[in-house]
């Protein structure tokens, strides 16, 4: 009987779905009593225990990996390996599996519902009538506005056309180039990231968190925003400095932000980022689905299995 850690938040909200396969495939499954991730300790005390493991965003780090003697495959839920050693796991002979393209249409209709709050007041009038305010608010459509779109792959590609059925102007910036036909299909001009903190109304951050793109939005970048844009990450919190983003909405360098991600999570209730009225927040949810989650479950299992 091979043994399982499971540590991915959404299988274990829906652990008994997946008892029967457990039991049909002779696994023997640890549930881990999380709330976001296992802690590099925790990991590091129970991970010579396990054959297998099925993640979240938990750090699998090199000093983790270098414990897990047993360790044959981490199948991680979904698609960002970023937590993961990748460098530790190949020398260790220890395959890394994902979903690819697991969330584009949820992620991408959660960074359009933040857009679409903001240029609709939704937040603001919502709170005004419960506090008994009748107050017409200066509202704009979405066809008005530039959208800023940074990492063109999947999910970044989906909001780019959907952004393009509002009317929007839209900015590309990407590392790689970008099929033409995409580009055409969805009106995209790509720009240097310089130009999208210039130009853009909305900017929104759909890359890969890796040594090139962390905390690319900064201080220095911040302070080019002329156009004092709204802030969209449902990617990954490392993409944004926390710090210097909570001094731009201070001195109104931007209009607000939409965040579904975060540096720590999850947010502390004193954090700062948490008492500005024009900052949207979400636990880290953009992914959620009925339909797409199931297919990452059986992709996350199938993943496992045939690795063991």
């Amino acid at each position: 009987m091979k043994k399982i850690l499971l540590s991915a938040p959404y299988m274990l909200m829906e652990g008994d779905k997946f008892e029967s396969f457990f039991k049909e495939n002779n696994l023997d499954v640890t549930y881990a009593d999380i709330v976001e991730h296992m802690s590099e300790q925790e990991l590091l005390e129970t991970i010579a225990d396990y054959d297998g493991a099925i993640c979240g965003d938990d750090p699998y780090t090199r000093e983790v990996l270098s414990k897990a003697s047993r360790l044959k495959v981490i199948s991680k839920w979904g698609t960002g390996i970023d937590t993961i050693d990748i460098d530790a796991a190949k020398e260790l002979g220890i395959k890394i599996c994902n979903t690819p393209n697991a969330f584009s249409h949820p992620v991408s209709d959660t960074t359009l519902a933040f857009m679409l709050s903001f240029a609709r007041n939704v937040p603001i009038n919502t709170e005004n009538i419960k506090k008994g305010i009748w107050q017409k608010t200066q509202c704009f459509t979405l066809g008005e506005k530039v959208l800023g779109i940074i990492g063109l792959g999947n999910i970044g590609t989906q909001v780019a056309k959907r952004a393009n059925a509002f009317g929007m102007k839209i900015l590309g910036n990407d590392i790689r180039v970008i099929p033409p036909i995409i580009l055409e299909q969805y009106e995209i001009e790509m720009v240097e990231k310089s130009e999208i903190y210039k130009r853009a109304d909305f900017i929104t951050i759909h890359c890969d968190l890796n040594d090139g793109s962390y905390q690319l939005l900064n201080a220095k970048a911040f302070e080019q925003m002329e156009r004092k844009p709204y802030i969209i990450n449902t990617a990954r919190g490392g993409h944004i400095d926390q710090t210097a983003m909570i001094h731009a909405l201070e001195l109104d360098l931007i209009s607000g932000a939409g965040l579904d991600v975060f540096g720590t999570e999850p947010v502390d209730v004193n954090d700062k980022i948490i008492k500005f009225n024009n900052v949207l927040l979400a636990p880290h949810n953009s992914n959620s689905s009925p339909k797409h989650w199931d297919i990452v479950h059986m992709n996350t299992l199938k993943n496992l299995i045939e690795n063991l």
